[in-house]
C-alpha cells in the first residue's frame, strides 16, 4: 500500500477539474491507503479536497508563489514528497501539470509518465498512457523509487467522495534558483462569451469557413446555443482566429456534452484535444474525412448552407 500524493492546481479560485480527475486516480491507487492532496497557495480551497479523496492536504504559503514558477513548485513537490515517503506522485496532465511534473521528475533524477488513462498499482506500477495525440495507447511499466505521473484531461472521471481531510499550510524553503523561470506579468487574452474549456456546448469551424468572415455561421449558431466558439489549428495559423479559440493537442482539451465541428477534417492532433466530448457532430464537404468515422453523428454538406439552416430551425421553433 503506498503512500500518494496528488498535485492540485487552481484558477480564479475554483479547483483544476483535471486535478479532481488526478486524485480520483491517486484514490484508487492508494487502495485505502492516506491520499496527501499538494495545493500551492489557494488555502480557502483546501477543506474542498476531502471531499475529493485526499486524507491529508498540504498547503504551500510563500510570497513568491503569487505567480507561477515552475521549478519552486517542482521543488516542493520533490521535498514533500521525500518527506512523506510517497511512492507515487500524481499530477494533471494540464500545461501547469506537465510542466511541473517533468521537472520535478528530473530534479529526483527519476522517469516519468504523462498522460496516464489508467495505472495498476505493483512494483512496478503500470501505466496506459496516452501517445500520438492519443491514437496511440501505450501500456509501461515505471521503474524507480517513486512513480511520476500525470492523468490525461477528461478521461477519468472525477469521483466524488464525501470525505474530509487535515489540512496543514506550510512555508516551502526556496532559494533564488527555483525563481529563475516564472511569471513577471500577464496580458489577458480576449474572451468573449462562454470559456472554451468550460463550456457544455463548443461549436467549431476549420479550413472549410474559407476565411475569417466565413466563420460568421459558426458563432451565430454558437450564439443560440449559449456555446463556445472553438477552431482548429489551421485556422489560427491562418490568422482567421485567435489561438484562444484553438481546440487539440497544441490548443485546449475539451469535455462539452455536445462537440459540433464545421468544416474540420478531423487530424489526429485535433481530436486529441475533443477525446472527452460525451457527443460529436461532425459537419463536412468530404464523406471521406477522418472526423465522419469518429464522429456520433455527420452531415455530409457544405458548412455554409448547414450552419445557417440549423440556426434558422432554431429560432423557428423558438418563435424568434
Amino acid at each position: 500500500m503506498a503512500t500518494v500524493l496528488v498535485l492540485v492546481t487552481a484558477a480564479d479560485a475554483a479547483l483544476d477539474r483535471v486535478s479532481l480527475q488526478g486524485l480520483t486516480l491517486g484514490v484508487s491507487l492508494a487502495a485505502g491507503g492516506p491520499v496527501h492532496a499538494l495545493l500551492i497557495g489557494d488555502a480557502p480551497l483546501a477543506s474542498e479536497l476531502g471531499g475529493w479523496g485526499a486524507t491529508h492536504v498540504h498547503v504551500a504559503d510563500h510570497p513568491a508563489l503569487a505567480t507561477f514558477a515552475p521549478d519552486a513548485i517542482a521543488r516542493i513537490v520533490d521535498d514533500l514528497a521525500t518527506s512523506l515517503g510517497a511512492g507515487v506522485v500524481v499530477g494533471p496532465g494540464t500545461e501547469t501539470g506537465n510542466t511541473v511534473m517533468a521537472r520535478a521528475a528530473a530534479r529526483a533524477g527519476l522517469p516519468f509518465a504523462a498522460n496516464c488513462v489508467a495505472a495498476a498499482a505493483g512494483d512496478p506500477l503500470v501505466v496506459t498512457r496516452q501517445r500520438w495525440g492519443g491514437s496511440l495507447l501505450e501500456q509501461a511499466a515505471i521503474h524507480g523509487d517513486r512513480a511520476m505521473l500525470t492523468v490525461a484531461p477528461h478521461v477519468l472521471a472525477a469521483v466524488p467522495t464525501g470525505g474530509s481531510a487535515t489540512v496543514e499550510t506550510f512555508t516551502p524553503t526556496l532559494d533564488e534558483s527555483d525563481l529563475a523561470v516564472r511569471v513577471v506579468g500577464r496580458i489577458p487574452a480576449p474572451v468573449a462569451g462562454v470559456s472554451l474549456a468550460e463550456a457544455k456546448v463548443v461549436v467549431t469551424g476549420g479550413r472549410g469557413a474559407g476565411s475569417a468572415q466565413g466563420f460568421a455561421p459558426v458563432v451565430e449558431l454558437a450564439d443560440l446555443l449559449g456555446a463556445a466558439v472553438g477552431c482548429s489549428r489551421a485556422v489560427t495559423i491562418s490568422g482567421w482566429r485567435p489561438h484562444t479559440d484553438q481546440v487539440g493537442q497544441t490548443g485546449t482539451k475539451i469535455a462539452p456534452e455536445l462537440y459540433i465541428l464545421a468544416g474540420v477534417s478531423g487530424a489526429t492532433q485535433h481530436m486529441a484535444g475533443c477525446k472527452g466530448a460525451k457527443a460529436i457532430l461532425a459537419i463536412n464537404k468530404d464523406a471521406d474525412a477522418p472526423v465522419m468515422a469518429l464522429a456520433d453523428y455527420a452531415v455530409i454538406g457544405d458548412m455554409h448552407e448547414i450552419l445557417p439552416a440549423i440556426s434558422a430551425e432554431i429560432r423557428r421553433r423558438r418563435g424568434s
